[in-house]
Protein backbone atom coordinates (compact mmCIF):
# COMPACT_ATOMS: atom_id res chain seq x y z
CA UNK A 1 0.00 0.00 0.00
CA UNK A 2 3.11 2.28 0.72
CA UNK A 3 3.96 1.82 -2.67
CA UNK A 4 0.57 2.90 -4.59
CA UNK A 5 0.66 5.73 -2.23
CA UNK A 6 4.18 7.34 -2.87
CA UNK A 7 3.16 6.30 -6.62
CA UNK A 8 0.12 8.60 -6.60
CA UNK A 9 2.40 11.16 -5.07
CA UNK A 10 5.14 10.98 -7.27
CA UNK A 11 2.47 11.26 -9.96
CA UNK A 12 0.79 14.11 -8.67
CA UNK A 13 4.43 16.02 -8.36
CA UNK A 14 5.27 15.43 -11.59
CA UNK A 15 1.86 16.72 -13.08
CA UNK A 16 1.90 19.81 -10.52
CA UNK A 17 5.40 20.68 -11.99
CA UNK A 18 4.72 20.07 -15.80
CA UNK A 19 1.36 22.76 -15.09
CA UNK A 20 3.86 25.27 -13.17
CA UNK A 21 6.33 24.95 -15.87
CA UNK A 22 4.09 25.36 -18.60
CA UNK A 23 2.31 28.73 -16.60
CA UNK A 24 5.94 30.23 -16.18
CA UNK A 25 6.31 29.67 -20.22
CA UNK A 26 3.01 31.12 -21.03
CA UNK A 27 3.37 34.44 -18.39
CA UNK A 28 5.25 37.19 -20.44
CA UNK A 29 8.28 38.22 -18.15
CA UNK A 30 8.82 41.44 -16.46
CA UNK A 31 8.34 42.84 -12.80
CA UNK A 32 11.70 44.22 -11.34
CA UNK A 33 13.79 43.46 -14.69
CA UNK A 34 16.01 46.32 -16.03
CA UNK A 35 14.13 48.48 -18.23
CA UNK A 36 15.55 48.47 -22.00
CA UNK A 37 17.75 52.11 -23.01
CA UNK A 38 15.61 54.95 -24.62
CA UNK A 39 16.95 54.47 -28.15
CA UNK A 40 14.14 57.87 -28.51
CA UNK A 41 11.68 55.81 -30.20
CA UNK A 42 8.32 53.83 -28.30
CA UNK A 43 8.60 50.44 -27.42
CA UNK A 44 5.08 49.45 -28.23
CA UNK A 45 5.69 45.70 -26.86
CA UNK A 46 8.11 46.15 -24.61
CA UNK A 47 8.49 47.63 -20.75
CA UNK A 48 9.13 51.53 -21.06
CA UNK A 49 12.12 53.10 -19.62
CA UNK A 50 11.39 53.96 -15.64
CA UNK A 51 11.43 57.63 -15.17
CA UNK A 52 11.41 59.55 -12.10
CA UNK A 53 11.68 63.81 -11.43
CA UNK A 54 15.03 63.29 -12.31
CA UNK A 55 14.74 61.29 -15.25
CA UNK A 56 12.17 63.63 -16.47
CA UNK A 57 14.39 66.78 -16.36
CA UNK A 58 17.12 64.75 -18.06
CA UNK A 59 14.87 64.15 -21.08
CA UNK A 60 13.29 67.79 -20.97
CA UNK A 61 17.30 68.75 -20.91
CA UNK A 62 17.67 66.75 -23.83
CA UNK A 63 15.14 68.80 -26.07
CA UNK A 64 16.22 71.85 -24.79
CA UNK A 65 16.15 74.03 -28.15
CA UNK A 66 12.58 72.68 -29.14
CA UNK A 67 8.56 73.04 -28.49
CA UNK A 68 7.88 70.47 -26.81
CA UNK A 69 4.66 68.62 -25.76
CA UNK A 70 4.54 66.31 -23.09
CA UNK A 71 1.56 64.18 -22.30
CA UNK A 72 1.05 62.27 -19.14
CA UNK A 73 -1.64 59.40 -19.58
CA UNK A 74 -2.86 56.34 -18.22
CA UNK A 75 -4.98 53.20 -19.53
CA UNK A 76 -7.20 53.60 -16.50
CA UNK A 77 -8.19 57.09 -17.53
CA UNK A 78 -10.83 57.23 -20.10
CA UNK A 79 -10.09 60.56 -21.50
CA UNK A 80 -6.55 59.69 -21.74
CA UNK A 81 -7.45 56.19 -23.93
CA UNK A 82 -9.45 58.90 -26.28
CA UNK A 83 -6.95 62.08 -26.12
CA UNK A 84 -3.81 60.18 -26.98
CA UNK A 85 -4.43 58.90 -30.31
CA UNK A 86 -5.17 62.49 -31.63
CA UNK A 87 -1.79 63.48 -29.76
CA UNK A 88 -0.21 60.54 -31.98
CA UNK A 89 -1.80 62.79 -35.30
CA UNK A 90 -0.58 65.71 -33.97
CA UNK A 91 2.74 64.31 -33.69
CA UNK A 92 3.03 62.91 -36.91
CA UNK A 93 1.66 66.84 -38.45
CA UNK A 94 3.87 69.23 -36.39
CA UNK A 95 7.24 66.66 -35.82
CA UNK A 96 8.52 68.55 -39.41
CA UNK A 97 7.72 71.81 -37.91
CA UNK A 98 9.85 71.16 -35.04
CA UNK A 99 7.46 70.11 -32.85
CA UNK A 100 8.98 67.59 -30.15
CA UNK A 101 6.47 64.97 -28.51
CA UNK A 102 6.92 62.64 -25.55
CA UNK A 103 4.70 60.61 -23.22
CA UNK A 104 4.62 59.50 -19.61
CA UNK A 105 2.31 56.59 -18.36
CA UNK A 106 1.27 56.62 -15.18
CA UNK A 107 0.12 53.34 -14.61
CA UNK A 108 0.86 51.18 -12.02
CA UNK A 109 3.35 47.74 -12.87
CA UNK A 110 0.31 45.53 -12.43
CA UNK A 111 -1.37 46.91 -15.62
CA UNK A 112 1.55 46.39 -17.92
CA UNK A 113 -0.41 44.31 -20.25
CA UNK A 114 -3.29 46.77 -21.15
CA UNK A 115 -0.26 49.12 -21.37
CA UNK A 116 1.88 47.06 -24.44
CA UNK A 117 -2.00 46.46 -25.61
CA UNK A 118 -2.63 49.93 -25.81
CA UNK A 119 0.78 51.78 -27.03
CA UNK A 120 0.52 48.19 -30.08
CA UNK A 121 -2.73 49.80 -30.85
CA UNK A 122 -2.03 53.31 -31.06
CA UNK A 123 1.40 52.67 -32.75
CA UNK A 124 3.38 56.09 -31.74
CA UNK A 125 6.27 57.40 -33.04
CA UNK A 126 7.35 58.89 -30.01
CA UNK A 127 9.25 57.65 -26.67
CA UNK A 128 6.85 56.70 -23.84
CA UNK A 129 8.19 56.69 -20.49
CA UNK A 130 6.80 55.46 -17.47
CA UNK A 131 6.63 56.78 -13.70
CA UNK A 132 8.80 54.93 -11.53
CA UNK A 133 6.99 52.90 -8.74
CA UNK A 134 7.34 54.30 -5.28
CA UNK A 135 8.10 57.56 -6.16
CA UNK A 136 6.41 60.70 -3.85
CA UNK A 137 3.82 61.54 -6.76
CA UNK A 138 2.73 64.65 -5.11
CA UNK A 139 6.20 65.79 -5.30
CA UNK A 140 6.66 64.28 -9.25
CA UNK A 141 3.24 66.64 -10.08
CA UNK A 142 4.63 69.83 -8.46
CA UNK A 143 8.26 69.57 -9.83
CA UNK A 144 6.76 69.17 -13.11
CA UNK A 145 3.97 71.41 -13.15
CA UNK A 146 3.43 73.54 -9.86
CA UNK A 147 -0.03 73.94 -10.64
CA UNK A 148 -0.70 69.73 -11.14
CA UNK A 149 -2.22 68.72 -8.45
CA UNK A 150 -2.65 64.57 -10.42
CA UNK A 151 -5.55 65.23 -12.30
CA UNK A 152 -5.62 63.40 -15.86
CA UNK A 153 -4.87 63.55 -18.91
CA UNK A 154 -2.07 66.38 -18.08
CA UNK A 155 -0.61 67.89 -21.08
CA UNK A 156 2.89 70.06 -20.59
CA UNK A 157 3.65 72.37 -23.88
CA UNK A 158 7.35 73.76 -23.36
CA UNK A 159 8.91 76.54 -25.14
CA UNK A 160 12.52 76.33 -26.85
CA UNK A 161 13.89 78.30 -23.74
CA UNK A 162 12.81 74.54 -21.56
CA UNK A 163 10.20 76.65 -19.94
CA UNK A 164 6.49 75.75 -19.25
CA UNK A 165 4.62 77.74 -22.02
CA UNK A 166 0.98 76.52 -20.86
CA UNK A 167 -0.57 72.81 -19.87
CA UNK A 168 -3.49 71.46 -19.75
CA UNK A 169 -5.56 69.40 -16.94
CA UNK A 170 -8.16 67.22 -18.49
CA UNK A 171 -9.39 66.09 -21.78
CA UNK A 172 -9.15 69.25 -24.75
CA UNK A 173 -10.49 69.74 -27.99
CA UNK A 174 -8.29 69.24 -31.25
CA UNK A 175 -8.53 73.18 -31.98
CA UNK A 176 -7.36 73.78 -28.08
CA UNK A 177 -3.58 71.42 -28.78
CA UNK A 178 -3.18 73.28 -31.78
CA UNK A 179 -3.54 76.82 -30.78
CA UNK A 180 -0.97 75.98 -27.85
CA UNK A 181 1.28 74.12 -30.78
CA UNK A 182 1.19 76.69 -32.69
CA UNK A 183 2.11 79.54 -29.98
CA UNK A 184 5.20 77.11 -28.97
CA UNK A 185 6.37 77.04 -32.54
CA UNK A 186 5.74 80.79 -33.34
CA UNK A 187 7.40 81.66 -30.00
CA UNK A 188 10.30 79.63 -30.78
CA UNK A 189 10.81 80.50 -33.84
CA UNK A 190 10.51 84.47 -32.60
CA UNK A 191 13.94 85.97 -31.43
CA UNK A 192 13.23 87.04 -27.56
CA UNK A 193 12.95 90.46 -27.10
CA UNK A 194 14.23 91.87 -23.48
CA UNK A 195 11.02 91.84 -20.95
Amino acid sequence: MNRQLIRKWLGLGIILLILLAANSSARPQGGRSKPAPSTGKSAPTGDLPLIDLAGYNQVLAKHKGKPVLVTFWATWCEPCRDEYPMIVELEKQYSTQGLAVFGVDMDDTAELNLVRRFLARNQPRFPNFRQKPGIDLDAFYHGVNPAWTGAMPETVFYGRDGRIAGHFIGEQPRASFEQAIHLILAESAAPKTGQ
